[in-house]
């Protein structure tokens, strides 16, 4: 069967240009023959299809019955016929032969062609998909080719990626032409090219920057244990570090603050807290409090709460502005956290003392 030297010459450019796996594209060729085989002759008639790229020859073989006199062209053959590709058959037998191209038809091969064209188109989506689904979870970077509805298109070499606006960080200016770093977070398929989803709220993003800059966290020495975050306001990063000699919050801050600061400017000046994680929870809470500095805390276990006590001073610096502070550190630890002054603990002490004298009363 030929398809005209210009068919192979495109095909050869377009493995080439897209980086196509030929063994890939050579079954795509094959099932296309295939197909526009049964829409020439029907879904139930079977056939082999054989490809030599190199020759630029594709062979369609089918198998035929042995009869003296033919009345179904495609599914027969006389004895004739068959003796001269197999001397020693007989009627009756099965034989696989060859259909010749002018049989296959010229309407057939220009089926054949859309068929592969849609197949190789198909399989530039899939590898597309593979590509991309493998750097779900990394850092990408592209330009802004335009903007829409509020949803930004970041453009990468061979394809077109959204980051839609509540995966933006909230405040922030985005304009056409702009590089811009992104956090790979879904890779979806459709009908079309795969539908790839970008992010800059994600705490995906964040932790990715901190291995970017931080390189004791990349190694392994230095290891982020939680992140809690309100894109474009506040975060919480807790961290510990594997061997004593290593300072985790230092190594993250960077000499002078460089190393945080490159963060701090990547995220729209977003602030940032380096929490020293503990594995004593009691511990860790007090700390997740930052910058207000507790005096006690007093876990409730069965109830995953702790009480945290601060001077009076400091009840506002705890809670933060609307609750912000004390709401990351709740994510952080996730131990539900109530803030108290010494004398409301004080006062609810004595009021569980007396519940529990009128209890034992009753």
């Amino acid at each position: 069967m030929k398809l005209g030297e210009d068919f192979w010459v495109v095909l050869e450019q377009i493995i080439k240009e897209k980086k196509l796996d030929k063994s890939v594209v050579i079954e795509a060729l094959r099932k296309a023959i295939l197909s526009a085989f049964r829409k020439t002759y029907g879904t139930d008639k079977s056939a082999r299809v054989e490809i030599d790229f190199n020759k630029q020859e594709i062979r369609i073989y089918v198998v035929k019955k042995v009869v003296e006199k033919i009345s179904e062209p495609m599914d027969e053959i006389t004895l004739e016929e068959a003796r001269i590709l197999k001397p020693n058959i007989n009627i009756g037998d099965e034989i696989e032969i060859e259909i010749e191209p002018q049989e296959f038809g010229r309407i057939a091969v220009q089926v054949a062609k859309q068929v592969i064209m849609q197949s190789l188109k198909e399989a530039e989506r899939k590898i597309l998909y593979e590509k991309y689904k493998a750097k779900e979870g990394e850092l990408v970077n592209g330009n802004v080719v335009r903007i829409e509805r509020g949803n930004v298109y970041v453009r990468f070499p061979d394809i077109e990626a959204v980051l839609p606006l509540k995966e933006q960080i909230p405040g922030e200016e985005y304009w056409i032409g702009r590089r811009l770093r992104t956090y790979l977070l879904e890779v979806r398929k459709t009908t079309r090219d795969p539908l790839v989803i970008l992010s800059r709220s994600h705490t995906g993003f964040l932790k990715r920057l901190f291995e970017l800059e931080v390189p004791e966290i990349k190694e392994g020495s230095v290891e982020i244990v939680s992140i809690a975050r309100e894109p474009g306001v506040r975060s919480k990063v807790a961290v510990l570090s594997h061997y004593p000699e290593i300072d985790p919050v230092g190594s993250c801050v960077g000499y002078k603050g460089v190393r945080i600061q490159n963060i701090i400017n990547e995220v729209n000046g977003e602030k940032i807290d380096i929490i020293l994680w503990s594995k004593n929870p009691a511990e860790f809470v007090a700390r997740s409090l930052s910058p207000a500095k507790p005096t006690f805390v007093e876990l409730k276990e069965d109830e995953k709460r702790a009480i945290v006590v601060v001077p009076p001073d400091q009840f506002s610096l705890a809670i933060g502005k609307d609750g912000q502070n004390v709401r990351l550190a709740v994510k952080l630890t996730s131990w539900r956290i109530d803030v108290r002054t010494p004398e409301e603990y004080e006062k609810e002490k004595v009021n569980e003392k007396e519940t529990e004298v009128i209890k034992k009363s009753e």
